[in-house]
């Protein structure tokens, strides 16, 4: 992600997994939530579909056998930020590490014509952008990518995608979610920007209902 006049860029190859429904356990299988870190599983992104060998946490991504055919272990797609899939992308159930395993390997959007609730709520916590387009744009970007790889440059602001410096897609995100990935917000970073005004509130409260506070 680079930083200019335009806007905040998302730049990079876009990789694409022509399949809908990718859910949760795709992206990262049940076997290594056990970590307690938020970091760290790069190694595991895909793992039923990146990797010829069965795995298990600890076990880096060098010590197993790639399966050649999986497109983010070819060039150049093993460098992608973007990636590109279709319908219902991170449906399943709700675990966080999906989305810390995207990112740790390098991928700073997902797009896709719909995503899991909560898997969309839990990239702007994260810092990867999801992208909603509908399935006519989709298609075409499938269509282009199998001709060409596909380079894209993502504006934050303008909230436009611009593929190979010759097609231009808008998308639109709430504002509130994209600050997030702009201002690199999380939880706690937009409660604290609220502290004057919680102050606030527990001093009016203090004096409405100081029997509350008694024992403090």
């Amino acid at each position: 992600m680079t930083s200019n006049s335009e806007g905040l860029i998302i730049d990079g190859v876009m990789a694409y997994i022509d399949r809908d429904n990718i859910d949760t356990d795709q992206i990262i299988p049940t076997e290594y939530l056990k970590s307690i870190k938020k970091y760290g599983f790069e190694d595991y992104l895909f793992d039923g579909w990146r990797f010829a060998d069965d795995g298990k946490l600890g076990i880096t991504k060098e010590e197993r056998i790639l399966n050649e055919n999986f497109i983010l272990n070819t060039q150049p797609y093993d460098k992608s930020k973007i990636l590109l899939a279709r319908d219902n992308f991170g449906c399943g159930s709700s675990r966080e590490h999906a989305v810390w395993a995207l990112r740790d390997f390098g991928i700073k959007a997902v797009i896709a014509s719909s995503f899991g609730d909560i898997f969309y709520n839990n990239c702007f916590k994260n810092g990867v952008l999801p992208i909603k387009l509908n399935k006519e744009e989709i298609q075409q970007l499938f269509k282009r990518s199998a001709d060409n790889v596909l380079s894209l440059s993502i504006d934050l602001i303008k909230k436009e995608i611009q593929i190979n410096n010759d097609y231009l897609i808008s998308f639109e995100v709430d504002k509130n979610l994209l600050d997030r990935i702009v201002f690199g917000l999380d939880d706690i970073d937009i409660t604290l920007s609220h502290k004057n005004d919680i102050i606030a509130f527990e001093k009016s409260r203090m004096k409405k209902l100081p029997w509350i506070f008694a024992n403090d």
